[in-house]
């Protein structure tokens, strides 16, 4: 399917010299005596690269159908992971390449897969934005010591590290952003 550079969106997905990408974001950008263009941060749907490229206004581009669906994780396989489609119980194999995060991912955990509707394969895997986890492991804190901001590493139930407070012990729930990485804060059980 054929679409305009002016149609192009973030998220949108298509062909450009022979290879598939996402629209990260896009400027259209008009110069006072010379055509307009549009500036677009696009992502390498195979290699994760972001790069950056211009488009002539009106050029045309092939977009391509995508959809989003969801997954549960089953197991890894070696660089693999197992996923269960969650309404037909169909079970896929996805490289772990394609999951950013992956190192905060629990057996049962449901997940996004961006799907390539044509060539009906698996495209992008995003886990949840945040999770609670229990953490397995870390340091114990020094009482009184909560005055500054200080941090300590902690091993999570999924094996992940991050820095969390002091005041957090063995055992706590916290909830992590997935994306940065960083404790957000303690939840109550």
């Amino acid at each position: 399917m054929a679409a305009d550079t002016s149609d192009l969106r973030n998220g949108m997905c298509f062909k450009y010299n022979g290879e598939v990408f996402q629209v990260v974001s896009f400027q259209h950008v008009k110069q006072g005596r010379g055509a307009a263009f549009v500036r677009v941060k696009m992502r390498n749907m195979a290699s994760g690269r972001v790069i950056e490229n211009s488009f002539n206004s009106g050029e045309k581009v092939e977009t391509i159908r995508i959809e989003h669906r969801t997954f549960q994780y089953l197991y890894p396989e070696g660089d693999e992971l197992v996923l269960m489609d969650s309404g037909t119980f169909e079970q896929i194999n996805v490289n772990r390449k394609l999951i950013d995060g992956v190192e905060f991912l629990l057996e049962g955990s449901n997940v996004k897969v961006l799907w390539n509707a044509e060539s009906d394969t698996p495209m992008t895997v995003e886990i949840p934005e945040s999770v609670i986890q229990t953490v397995t492991y870390t340091e114990p804190g020094i009482k009184g010591d909560t005055a500054t901001n200080a941090m300590k590493p902690a091993t999570l139930e999924s094996g992940a590290e991050v820095k969390v407070p002091l005041f957090i012990n063995i055992g706590d729930l916290i909830k992590v952003d997935t994306s940065s990485r960083v404790y957000m804060e303690r939840v109550k059980s």
